[in-house]
């Protein structure tokens, strides 16, 4: 009986090693556990800092994108200014051309007015008829010299008239340009926002991708608390083994 008490002593005892054995590899679990959990940690916070400099980089290209948004609206303002400067310009070209044809009847009425003062003039000629043959033809030559002084002076005047017109058809060609060059960058603008709607867009996706990891913790978490329940269910069961070990050996 004694060596079969010795036995159940030595049994026990050995019992008590494997169970400080088995309290050390839980201590030692735990804290392969906690370690573990601390390096996904660090793994989060990197992914973290990585998804914040691509937020910084995005943050940085749509405050540019919006610096571009605020000069093509000053050109956009300056478009419409320039088309509202082109309105009183065009009813000046109007106006200028009246004026033209004003001045054009307004010397056709002075040669009018010169031709019936000559006609009066040669009417009293005609009258007193004791002008010699001499002063007709010097009075022919002298209309004719008057008809070709005034034709130059017409001349002059449609140069001056043309050199003007030449002008403003240039000046119309680079308010044309102009309005060329604003119609593009309003395509770049629809371009633009176009590019703020797709980075709207890639926002809400990051926000989806930040919850899907919360969630992922979550669910890791909760395997954790499941291999820690079965841990305890494990152990409740050899405590149980130990203390019917313990009754026998009694």
């Amino acid at each position: 009986m004694l060596t079969e008490l010795l036995k159940l002593s030595l049994i026990d005892t050995e019992l008590l090693k494997l169970s400080l054995i088995d309290t050390e590899l839980l201590k030692l679990s735990l804290m392969l556990t906690e370690l573990l959990k601390l390096s996904l940690i660090d793994t989060e916070l990197l992914r973290l800092s990585l998804m914040l400099t691509e937020l910084l980089r995005l943050s940085l290209m749509l405050t540019a994108l919006l610096m571009l948004l605020l000069i093509l609206t000053e050109l956009l303002r300056l478009s419409l200014m320039l088309t509202e400067l082109l309105k009183p310009s065009l009813m000046l070209t109007e106006l200028l051309k009246l004026s033209l044809i004003d001045t054009e009847l307004l010397k056709l009425s002075l040669i009018l007015t010169e031709l019936l003062k000559l006609s009066l003039m040669l009417t009293e000629l005609d009258k007193l008829s004791l002008i010699d043959t001499e002063l007709l033809k010097l009075s022919l030559m002298l209309t004719e010299l008057d008809k070709l002084s005034l034709m130059l002076t017409e001349l002059l005047k449609l140069s001056l008239i043309d050199t003007e017109l030449l002008k403003l058809s240039l000046m119309l060609t680079e308010l044309l340009m102009l309005s060329l060059m604003l119609t593009e960058l309003l395509k770049l603008s629809l371009m633009l926002t176009e590019l703020l709607k797709l980075s709207l867009m890639l926002t809400e996706l990051l926000i989806l991708s930040l919850i899907l990891t919360e969630l992922l913790k979550l669910s890791l978490m909760l395997t954790e608390l499941l291999r820690l329940s079965l841990i305890d269910t494990e152990l409740l069961m050899l405590s149980l083994i130990l203390t019917e070990l313990l009754k026998l050996s009694l």
